[in-house]
């Protein structure tokens, strides 16, 4: 892809999963990479991954996006490290038991869980997307990628704090590039389909995956590569004329 070598992207949540692999499509392409995560062993593991694969392309910050001061020191450790950034990736999310595992529905949703779940998904992309703006503005522009849902397309009978974070994403994106398109800078949202990744399976069943592989288009669940290789797309030059779009990579999931 155009316009990607050299130019620097944070991956926040790119320790595992869709931001692992996405970080290292986008170092295959030439960027170089600030890996985020609360993770720490697992993204240093996929650093040094990469750095073997790719040259010393990549770097790890150990960071929890729940957090202000971290999603600061995040883009800041990208800033002192390769000089500048050119695109944020946030694919961070808490989908552990005790947070996506207690997201019931309206009536019994624990509030510490509702909380949570907005403070990770929601507030945690502002926080990031906040500190990365300017340094954005700095370089003339550049590009920001936020992860939501099919939730924000189809609705869930469960899950209501995960959904409603993921749609108020929705609108944090388009806010971003309304305010800020014409200074050069662009953001856009991916809404994944049901991809076939350790969390994914952990939190949904056999029975709801195979719910879904009745009302999929295509002969197969999604991969982390389906994600990685629209997130590089969408940072790369030849997405340049693509703002405030909501792209569902879902094999046709369902149809908009």
């Amino acid at each position: 892809m155009r316009g990607l070598k050299d130019k620097v992207i944070v991956v926040a949540g790119g320790a595992t999963g869709l931001g692992a692999e996405s970080a290292r499509r986008l170092a295959e392409e030439g960027a170089r990479v600030v890996v985020g995560d609360i993770n720490a062993a697992a993204g240093r593991a996929t650093v040094a991954e990469i750095d073997r694969d790719d040259g010393g392309r990549a770097a790890f910050v150990e960071f929890d996006i729940s957090n202000d001061g971290s999603c600061a020191a995040l883009i800041e450790a990208a800033v002192e490290t390769y000089g500048g950034v050119d695109g944020l990736f946030n694919v961070a999310a808490d989908l552990s038991a005790e947070t996506i595992g207690r997201d019931t529905d309206l009536l019994t949703v624990p509030l510490d869980v509702w909380k949570r779940t907005l403070d990770v998904n929601l507030t945690g992309y502002m926080l990031t997307a906040r500190y990365a703006v300017p340094r954005l503005l700095e370089r003339g522009g550049g590009a920001i990628i936020n992860t939501v849902s099919g939730l924000v397309l189809n609705g869930d009978p469960s899950r209501p704090a995960y959904g409603a974070s993921k749609n108020g994403v929705v609108a944090l994106t388009r806010h971003i590039a309304s305010r800020w398109g014409q200074d050069g800078i662009r953001c856009n949202a991916i809404a994944p389909g049901l991809v076939a990744t350790d969390n994914s399976w952990s939190v949904n069943d056999e029975a709801h995956r195979e719910r879904v592989r009745a009302m999929i288009r295509s002969p197969r669940f999604g991969r982390p590569s389906d994600i990685a290789a629209m997130a590089s797309f969408l940072l790369s030059d030849d997405g340049e004329w693509i703002n405030g779009q909501l792209y569902a990579v879902n094999g046709g999931t369902g149809l908009r």
